[in-house]
């Protein structure tokens, strides 16, 4: 191909002909006119040649320019154009990085209405299905046939208010392996709570009395002996104690001395029960303690007035406390001041070892921050129009009432009143009983803002399979009986709840999940290891 520098040369020399044409005669002049069409048309070449350079720069000028454009008013192909802002004027551009900043924040954007969980959120469609059953079997002896004369077994309970309460159903048991007359328990009047009502301030003592008249004698105070008053052994057994510990360590001692008190007395009876027992268990739990009348009416107006507000509402056991959080060994973000404040609280436990934090949450352990419950519950379906009553306060009964009464309850740690109420909910037709699986949320929470919503709450609807309550979600025997009365729950025949698959999958998802144990449990004279209390 010719290049530029060759034509000008060649326009060059031409020119020097034509000055040398001009002086020749007519026939040069013709051959004149001849290279002056030449030259006219080498010229004509050296134009075009010029205007493609020309194009072929201004069309890589208009590429680059194009680049520019794009690369201010349009994303990257990695981001999604919906999470940009939307400007409808140049000054209000902002550069690609600020927009791809924007775009990752814009993302987990927590709508008002929430997820949908695909179901009814406020019941169970076949829980109508399930039904408690604690009668007593024929073969079961009553007290009449059973007990020893002169045999009185005595309580002091320990803690809060529900843990006493499983102290008052444990002790009813012992009372029956044991054969004895049980004496109304003592309650704790000097734990961590300092309440100082006694066991008829809160139950309902006579109707206690006689709801178990079959079962076991009771009566409300120990009887003098020879005129006297009766003091009597005070002993105490350890935690989870089955009917041949009580038979060895604790009826030798009664058969001396005719009245025995077990002190401390909190899960002091063993988890696991022949049928019979636990049935009476249930009956202790569930029927013959009952509230005083005055308690009772207050907790149903609390009742009626959350129902005034909405036709349904949430009950939540928050359980965001600084004893609490204390035992937990969380962390939560508040610097020096909190690791001050909550090891000064932990010095009440002088058998606690120091936790890691991290691995603490980790493990699903530490009960979950306000802000995360909130978007826990979003995530499930439930919207910015649901009414929550928090229960946390001294109000221990009361909170009991309306957290029993509620269409859905949900448990922020898996403490003493949250395994009473589980298990009271099961019995009861397996009324919707929310845990959060602690475990598998912790990662998610800490992610969020790295996915939209929509993935977000996919998650968590995932991760609850299994912590929602439903029928069958719990293998028998599995966790506290407490929390899982199993022994006293029935199904009617020929119904299945759900399909086998989801079943196992549900029971599987459940069994990952690890307790929080309240600070209430703890017995320093008998943990001799406190990791068996944490993972129990």
């Amino acid at each position: 191909m010719t290049t530029l520098k060759e034509l000008k040369k060649l326009i060059f020399s031409l020119k020097i002909r034509r000055k040398k044409s001009e002086r020749n005669n007519t026939t040069t002049t013709i051959h004149l006119h001849g290279s002056n069409g030449f030259y006219i048309g080498l010229k004509l070449i050296f134009w075009r040649k010029r205007r493609r350079v020309f194009s072929f720069i201004s069309a890589i000028s208009g590429c680059l320019l194009l680049l520019l454009f794009s690369s201010v008013y349009f994303p990257p192909p990695t981001a999604n154009n919906l999470f940009l802002p939307r400007h409808s004027s140049v000054r209000h551009v902002v550069n690609v990085r600020e927009a791809l900043e924007y775009n990752f924040e814009a993302m987990f954007q927590v709508p008002a209405s929430g997820g949908n969980l695909g179901r009814d959120l406020w019941s169970w469609s076949q829980s109508t299905f399930y039904y408690g059953c604690s009668n007593a079997s024929k073969t079961f002896q009553t007290a009449n046939r059973k007990k020893l004369p002169d045999r009185y077994l005595l309580i002091a309970t320990s803690g809060g208010l529900n843990q006493q309460r499983t102290g008052i159903i444990d002790a009813v048991v012992a009372a029956y392996i044991l054969n004895a007359t049980l004496v109304i328990p003592r309650l704790d009047q000097q734990s961590y709570w300092k309440d100082t009502s006694c066991f008829a301030e809160i139950f309902d003592v006579n109707w206690f009395i006689s709801y178990l008249s079959r079962d076991v004698e009771i009566i409300k105070e120990l009887p003098p002996k020879g005129g006297k008053a009766w003091i009597p052994r005070t002993i105490r057994v350890p935690r989870k104690c089955d009917p041949t510990c009580y038979e060895t360590r604790v009826l030798p001692v009664l058969n001396r001395t005719q009245a025995v008190e077990l002190t401390k007395f909190d899960y002091r009876l063993s988890n696991r029960l022949d049928t019979e027992l636990q049935k009476l268990r249930c009956r202790v739990n569930y029927h013959a303690l009952r509230f005083t009348d005055p308690i009772l009416k207050m907790g149903k107006l609390l009742v009626e007035r959350m129902k005034m507000k909405a036709k349904y509402f949430i009950a939540l056991h928050l359980r965001f406390e600084p004893d609490m959080l204390a035992f937990s060994g969380c962390y939560y973000g508040g610097g020096d001041k909190e690791r001050a404040e909550l090891g000064a609280i932990r010095k009440r436990w002088k058998t606690l070892h120091a936790s890691n934090p991290e691995k603490v949450r980790r493990n699903g352990k530490c009960p979950l921050t306000p802000e995360e419950v909130g978007l826990m519950l979003r995530a499930l379906g439930f919207g910015s129009d649901v009414h929550i009553y928090v229960a946390s306060g001294r109000m221990a009964a009361l909170d009991y009432i309306v957290c029993d009464e509620t269409d859905v309850f949900v448990a922020n740690n898996n403490g003493n009143m949250a395994r009473m109420l589980a298990g009271r909910r099961r019995y009861f037709g397996h009324k919707p009983t929310i845990r959060p699986n602690a475990r598998k949320l912790y990662k998610l929470f800490l992610d969020r803002n790295n996915m939209t919503w929509e993935e977000f709450s996919s998650r968590v609807r995932t991760y609850q399979i299994g912590f929602m309550g439903e029928p069958n979600e719990m293998k028998p025997g599995k966790g506290e009986f407490h929390e899982n009365p199993d022994s006293c729950l029935c199904q009617a025949r020929g119904i299945e709840t759900i399909e086998e698959k989801n079943r196992k999958d549900a029971v599987e998802m459940s069994d990952e999940y690890q307790s929080i144990e309240d600070p209430d449990w703890i017995d320093v004279d008998y943990l001799y290891k406190i990791e068996e209390f944490m993972s129990d």
